[in-house]
């Protein structure tokens, strides 16, 4: 059956949505430019014609859970986006274009934590639930698209 996510391993699940991401942004005619080393978050970068280069990190999940980046490897920018790819079992992948800058207003749904004094690193968050997807929902590639192509 197609879509059954659960078949595939974490590692096969992050290089599918990285892939499912640069092809949708190059079915929308951006150019996309892949890193040989993801060492510092950033998985690749993109622009639309010519406009700016976009920093992006590709990061999946097959539930709605919680899911981060950690402050060190993800810049808060206007050219940094975290693209985050939703597998729900047998249904395409949905994807969602998330601002870096839009942790700079945190709400239910984006969140930061430092772990001062502790051994995590700082990080930023996402807490996926079915109340915070509608917070969600303004990201989702399709409605962010036209804002992306106008970057400057």
């Amino acid at each position: 059956m197609r879509y059954d996510w659960k078949k595939l391993n974490r590692q096969q699940v992050g290089a599918y949505s990285e892939y499912f991401v640069k092809m949708e942004l190059t079915m929308y005619g951006f150019q996309v430019y892949s890193t040989e080393v993801d060492d510092r978050g950033i998985d690749f970068v993109t622009r639309f014609e010519n406009g700016p280069f976009l920093s992006i990190q590709v990061k999946s999940t097959r539930n709605l859970n919680y899911v981060f980046v950690h402050k060190d490897k993800f810049e808060l920018s206007s050219r940094t986006f975290l693209a985050l790819v939703i597998l729900f079992d047998y249904a395409e992948p949905e994807i969602f274009m998330i601002p870096s800058e839009a942790w700079l207003t945190p709400n239910p749904l984006l969140v930061s934590h430092d772990y001062e004094g502790k051994k995590s690193k700082p990080e930023w968050g996402i807490n996926l639930s079915q109340k915070n997807l509608a917070f969600l929902e303004r990201y989702r590639l399709e409605e962010m698209i036209e804002w992306l192509k106008q970057m400057k």
